[in-house]
């Protein structure tokens, strides 16, 4: 007789923290196993071919048959409720059982689970001898011989008592492995396995945070609130809820969380502390600055979620979602829609600014027909006038960018206004003669663009600043006369103005701020009241990889005293991560507001190769190296890969080169890769806000890296050439970061000036 299981109900499991993070890695057919047997286990967890048992000396974790040689290792939380914290080769299951530890954080109230052997056999590695502890190595394993008479390192933790570690809630069965840290390295290789945060406080009290800071920002916000501030060690239901756990409903969630990197993480674990910025009611404008991978975007799109949950019922769009270009606000809009679904979508505009400009100055003047250029058309045009009128005082580079920066940046409408405009960090001072003279070149470039039916973006921003300040002013003055009537309306005059005025947003959140210009932040700072929660935005000041230095409080967004910095870097390695920060050299670096922004404390926990640096003698040459770095990545998907070079051309150049070499290319153009196979080429510019497993910069060269024309500003005009060498620091910095796993830069004749930090090294 064939006895068939019947599929019961009310099973749960769940997925927690990390746990994702050693399942992604097994063997693709092994994947295969564990999605049938999770899948199957919600079924009935009762099925015989699970071999489900409770682990010898342990009262809560249980063993259950993946396939043939793997195993999973799940908590019984109460009844049918488990949590799976791990997958492992049968062989690895049943012995030093004592190594598996998991329990309930006294302090955070949060299951927790490590495997110890893990742990140390990560530090053994790294050169560290582990404590006594309940797992000790074989014994033909001897243990390390001391080097020489060299005097130990002095304890990275040494200042902290046992105690103190675990009112920060590191967990305990961990605080003799930190004791015996010596160096930064053991430390991120502990990080890399330990509860997250343990990690978090750990890394903050290695970067010299003070112990009550750290208690306050990282560990109060997620200490068990005061009621029941008592935990129960045994309360495993109530724990659960406290947890970084996912609830696994279906195979379509798991798989999203499995194999959409990073995004497919956040989406459910979001770091505590990113959590709290999220979640936290700001009194005015704020921002989130860090370096790459630290989760800045998903931060973002997470309050943006925040906010449309905040909302009264309705079918408006209260909320904008904007960035500076139009790929990264295509991929803020497909990101939403699979963070927060179509009902949040339905409440939250998502343009990018330049687009938000257009369609301000179009309700305006709707009958506008000029022709759009970007500003190397407009320098053209510049040259062009200089020449024709014969002016040699300025060059045309000069004049382009006082019209940019303080013209058309402080939305300057006459020339009194000009003659008083502040010119903070254009270097060169002018007299009030020498600005009546440029004042009168820019009316003449722009009577010019008119007559040629153009414009440009920064016209436009600059249009819809004022449009958006005056329409400002009016709904204030409006209020104003609403006060003065004891708050009545006027519906003779509102109905005569066909419309209810009104501000365009309630709540604006901005994405890679770093780019965006005083204009555009004027056009945003006029759209939204100043109310709490009223502008968020994030970003990275050493990212930024266009020529806008603003100053946000002198533009009305105030952020002082509301601005906050993640320094966890999840998506690069730290060997990349610091090579890429070398890179950036010892320049300083603003941070949106007039004061010196910084990436120290700027981390990662994970570990791979060192980037490959090599260098040929003709472009030619190097584009075979290129060919051949592809190759080496036989194991990685084309789609994973990318290479990034400094000009259009060299883009062409090397998509037929791989072409013939049997390599298919997509170039990645402004509204993203032509294809989706293919190894992805394109200019650095292009992968802001990109990421693959592998990648290689091209042609880093001397002359290219930063390009050749940079120079000529070094003695005409200092500040110019120090802004141009940050720009292209950054260019190579943000092109560098783009990789998750594996990183290759080649060049052709001398290397860029930027890379002699890394050179000697190799």
């Amino acid at each position: 007789m064939t006895v068939t299981s019947t599929p019961r109900t009310g099973v749960t499991l769940r997925l927690l923290d990390k746990a994702d993070k050693e399942i992604v890695k097994l063997d693709r057919a092994v994947l295969g196993a564990f999605y049938k047997f999770q899948h199957d286990f919600r079924r009935n967890p009762d099925a015989g071919g699970f071999h489900l048992k409770q682990l010898e000396g342990h009262d809560r974790l249980w063993s259950a048959r993946v396939n043939r040689e793997w195993r999973a290792l799940m908590i019984r939380l109460g009844g049918d409720d488990w949590l799976l914290v791990s997958v492992k080769h049968r062989g690895h299951v049943h012995k030093n059982l004592d190594r598996f530890n998991y329990g309930i954080n006294h302090i955070t109230g949060a299951i927790e689970y490590v495997d110890l052997q893990v742990v140390e056999e990560s530090l053994l590695r790294r050169g560290l001898t582990p404590p006594a502890a309940p797992v000790s190595a074989p014994p033909s394993a001897p243990a390390p011989e001391p080097v020489g008479s060299q005097p130990p390192e002095e304890p990275l933790f040494g200042a902290y008592t046992d105690r103190q570690l675990a009112d920060l809630g590191v967990t305990e069965p961990l605080i003799p492995i930190v004791r015996k840290l010596t160096t930064d390295d053991e430390l991120l290789g502990l990080a890399e396995y330990a509860p997250r945060h343990t990690g978090e406080v750990l890394l903050r009290l290695r970067d010299g945070v003070p112990y009550d800071e750290v208690m306050e920002q990282v560990t109060a916000p997620v200490a068990v609130a005061e009621p029941d501030r008592n935990v129960d060690a045994d309360d495993w239901q109530a724990a659960v809820g406290r947890s970084q756990t996912v609830v696994i409903t279906d195979d379509e969630s798991l798989q999203s969380i499995l194999e959409e990197g990073d995004f497919g993480r956040w989406k459910i674990f979001l770091h505590p502390t990113q959590e709290k910025l999220v979640q936290r009611r700001y009194s005015g404008p704020a921002r989130v600055g860090g370096g790459p991978g630290t989760g800045k975007t998903i931060v973002a799109l997470h309050r943006v979620c925040h906010l449309v949950g905040q909302l009264p019922p309705g079918h408006t769009k209260p909320v904008l979602l904007t960035t500076f270009n139009r790929n990264l606000a295509a991929d803020l809009r497909a990101r939403l829609l699979s963070l927060g679904g179509p009902d949040v979508l339905a409440r939250v505009d998502i343009a990018h600014v330049d687009q938000l400009a257009t369609r301000i100055v179009s309700e305006a003047d709707p009958g506008n027909a000029k022709r759009r250029i970007d500003d190397t058309s407009a320098l053209r045009e510049w040259r062009e006038l200089l020449v024709e009128t014969g002016e040699t005082r300025w060059n045309a580079e000069f004049l382009s960018d006082e019209w940019n920066q303080v013209i058309l940046g402080q939305a300057v409408t006459s020339r009194s206004d000009y003659f008083t405009a502040r010119r903070a960090g254009r270097g060169r001072s002018v007299t009030r003669a020498e600005r009546a003279g440029i004042w009168q070149l820019a009316e003449r470039f722009t009577q010019r663009l008119e007559t040629k039916g153009l414009e440009t973006h920064r016209q436009v921003a600059e249009r819809a600043a004022r449009l958006e300040m005056a329409r400002k002013s009016r709904i204030d003055r409006r209020a104003e006369e609403r006060d003065e009537r004891g708050g009545l309306h006027n519906l003779h005059f509102e109905a005569g103005s066909g419309a209810w005025l009104r501000y365009r947003y309630r709540h604006i959140v901005v994405d890679e701020a770093q780019d965006l210009s005083a204009a555009h932040w004027k056009m945003l700072r006029a759209m939204v009241p100043s109310e709490p929660d009223d502008l968020f935005l994030v970003g990275d000041t050493h990212q930024r990889i266009y020529d806008n230095q603003v100053t946000l409080g002198s533009l009305g967004v105030h952020i002082r005293g509301r601005s906050s910095r993640l320094t966890l870097s999840y998506r690069t390695t730290r060997e990349i991560l610091r090579d890429a920060i070398r890179v950036l050299g010892g320049a300083d670096y603003d941070d949106l507001d007039g004061d010196t922004d910084t990436l120290a404390g700027y981390r990662s926990v994970l570990h791979g190769t060192e980037p490959s640096l090599r260098g040929a003698r003709s472009w030619d040459e190097e584009m075979d190296l290129v060919v051949e770095q592809l190759r080496a990545w036989h194991d990685v998907p084309r789609e994973a890969m990318a290479i990034c070079v400094p000009t259009n051309d060299m883009v062409t150049q090397l998509a037929d080169r791989l072409a013939r070499s049997g390599i298919t290319p997509s170039e990645i153009t402004q509204d993203g890769p032509r294809g989706d196979q293919g190894v992805h080429i394109g200019t650095m510019y292009r992968f802001k806000g990109l990421e693959y497993r592998c990648l290689i910069i091209a042609g880093a060269a001397e002359g290219l890296v930063p390009r050749a024309s940079v120079d000529a500003w070094e003695h005409t005009d200092p500040t110019r050439h120090r802004r141009e060498l940050h720009r292209a620091r950054s260019l190579l910095f943000v092109a560098a970061t783009r990789a998750r796993d594996a990183l290759a830069i080649t060049w052709h004749g001398e290397p860029s000036r930027f890379l002699s930090p890394l050179l000697p090294l190799r």
